[in-house]
């Protein structure tokens, strides 16, 4: 039976956080202490100092040979049994979708143990559940946090081979890609080079895309080859416009798939229609050569007239021209996108962005204030902006957070398409790989997770002491840890239009999942391994945490349902202290 003195504890443990993250919301919302610049550069510190050594305290400190493998299990079979549920769900029910099991896998399993399970835990059951908490986050970090980062690469892969490739990517044997080239999420504009090799198939080169292509080059009509450039007209203003663009906007690509056929199978066929002119291959010298295609709306001089910030404005209004050549090209396309205020520069455990307050709406400038900030970091679809002009629909439908228009396309006027053959298993998986690497080394809590984990092993089987200078020069930052992390959170929530950013309905499913699938599905798992008594509670109260701030940090950077990942972060904070007293009361009669 749980006394009253034991909830006293809990309380001591966990209101503290509480008072932090009120203390940030009201210094945003109520008393105008902070900028957003101001919250965006705390956030900055939190994600890359307070967080990353929080972790490498508890991670370091926690002997791995005393690991309670069956609690470990407990935790690993309920995050395979709801992974293999929805990908069976994904695979044979018209309603799932790659975006929804990505989502859903977030909400059920992945809680914030780093943050808030620590302190509530041991305050409910004592110091031996904070270890076994630490065990958890060791295991989030290594294994199912580097798994999430694969299934949305793996869908930023087919969003971009599904919009360029969608005839021939069963053709492509290889992908060779820059090392620039950080992430297949969307934020950064993306350049592809196609070449047909002898073998008849597709070997791609993935490289960033920069304002030189705006030099757009044509085919005088006697025939010729022009390499006169044509000057840009993208100010500073306006690449900074594009850069800061919060609107993914996939181009059109100017891979003429029909082309491709005609070199490979010999027809003669009709070259596809393009935005851009294309790159000839002349076979007999090897080198490329430049098919220009007339634009509409150009005056007739081989150039695409610019609009607004030119040709890679995220709201330039694209107009179809007549694509020319003589069906060997070197293909290429460009598939730009939004820079993420809260992952820009890379992946953090909080992140506010260099450039939060600051918006650029027909080249204009202006500043947003508290009331007015962060609306629009959570809208899908069509939207208005504050001078009445609707954005794009199709261009947010593409790359939606809840859109599934690259996996499942709709019927056309024709009839219903047929869903992208993909490269072989192997090449997208190396791909994948690549770019999930390369997302890792420039995460901070991958080192300090290696390295406590590492240390630990080293620590605990020679017992090795850290150096006095180097153990309090990490704690002074790692006891600042804990409380910086909830005041960045509490900075989050007030810069943030609405608690409930996904509606009620939605919210009101998110919580279910998150509070009750979860711990439930937990439960079943800890049973079947063998858990009982004290570490069946720890196992089922732990399941129940708040959704986890990383997994909405990948949401966001992705584009994949963040408004139902930021509601699961602010609500369930609020709803968590009550509803986690719930268990911790019912799990003790």
């Amino acid at each position: 039976m749980i006394s009253a003195l034991d909830l006293y504890h809990v309380l001591t443990a966990v209101v503290p956080l509480y008072v932090a993250m009120i203390l940030a919301y009201g210094s945003v919302k109520w008393w105008k202490i902070f900028t957003p610049d101001q919250c965006s550069g705390i956030n900055r510190f939190v994600a890359l100092f307070a967080v990353p050594l929080l972790s490498f305290h508890f991670i370091s400190t926690n002997n791995p040979y005393t690991m309670n493998y069956k609690f470990i299990a407990a935790d690993s079979l309920q995050k395979s049994i709801i992974l293999i549920l929805l990908f069976i769900w994904s695979r044979a029910s018209s309603r799932g979708s790659l975006e929804w099991s990505i989502t859903l896998f977030s909400l059920s399993t992945l809680p914030n143990t780093l943050v808030m399970g620590i302190p509530l835990l041991k305050g409910m059951y004592g110091d031996d559940s904070g270890t076994l908490m630490v065990q958890i986050v060791v295991l989030q970090c290594i294994i199912w946090y580097t798994l999430m980062l694969f299934l949305f690469e793996y869908r930023g892969a087919r969003i971009l081979i599904g919009e360029q490739f969608p005839d021939t990517a069963g053709s492509i044997i290889s992908f060779k890609v820059d090392s620039d080239v950080l992430s297949l999420d969307g934020k950064e504009p993306l350049q592809t080079e196609a070449e047909v090799g002898e073998d008849g198939k597709l070997h791609v080169k993935v490289r960033k895309s920069t304002s030189s292509r705006s030099e757009i080059f044509s085919r005088p009509s006697h025939g010729g080859v022009s390499l006169t450039p044509r000057p840009s007209n993208l100010t500073n203003a306006e690449i900074y416009s594009l850069q800061s663009s919060r609107n993914p906007t996939p181009r059109g690509s100017s891979f003429n798939h029909s082309d491709f056929y005609s070199m490979v199978n010999g027809r003669n066929v009709s070259p596809r229609q393009s935005n851009f002119g294309s790159l000839g291959f002349d076979e007999e010298s090897g080198v490329g050569k430049v098919n220009g295609g007339a634009n509409s709306g150009n005056g007739g001089n081989g150039y695409p007239t610019p609009h607004n910030a030119g040709i890679f404005s995220p709201v330039a209004n694209k107009k179809k021209g007549h694509g020319g050549g003589d069906g060997k090209d070197l293909h290429m396309f460009v598939w730009s996108s939004s820079a993420s205020p809260v992952s820009e520069g890379g992946i953090h455990v909080f992140r506010g962005g260099g450039d939060y307050g600051n918006d650029q709406l027909n080249g204009v400038a202006h500043q947003k204030d508290y009331e007015e900030f962060g609306h629009d970091e959570f809208s899908f679809g069509n939207r208005t902006v504050a001078n009445g002009v609707e954005k794009e629909g199709p261009v947010l439908s593409k790359l939606g957070s809840s859109s599934t228009t690259e996996l499942h396309p709709k019927a056309s006027s024709q009839g219903e398409s047929k869903p992208t053959n993909m490269p072989p298993a192997s090449v997208m998986t190396r791909l994948i790989l690549i770019m999930v690497w390369r997302k890792l080394i420039r995460n901070p809590n991958t080192y300090s997770s290696l390295i406590g984990l590492i240390w630990s092993l080293v620590c605990f089987r020679w017992n090795v002491v850290m150096p006095a200078i180097v153990a309090k020069s990490i704690a002074i930052l790692s006891d600042a840890g804990l409380g910086m992390a909830m005041f960045s959170l509490g900075l989050f929530m007030a810069l943030q239009p609405r608690i409930i950013a996904c509606g009620n309905t939605v919210a009101s499913f998110a919580m279910a999942v998150r509070f009750l699938v979860g711990p439930v599905v937990m439960a079943a798992s800890s049973l079947i391994v063998g858990l009982r008594g004290v570490l069946l509670h720890i196992a089922i109260v732990q399941a129940a945490l708040p959704q986890g701030i990383v997994p909405f940090v990948f949401a966001k950077e992705y584009s994949v349902h963040p408004d139902i990942l930021s509601t699961g972060v602010i609500f369930g904070m609020l709803i968590a202290l009550p509803i986690t007293l719930v268990y911790y009361i019912l799990l003790g009669l």
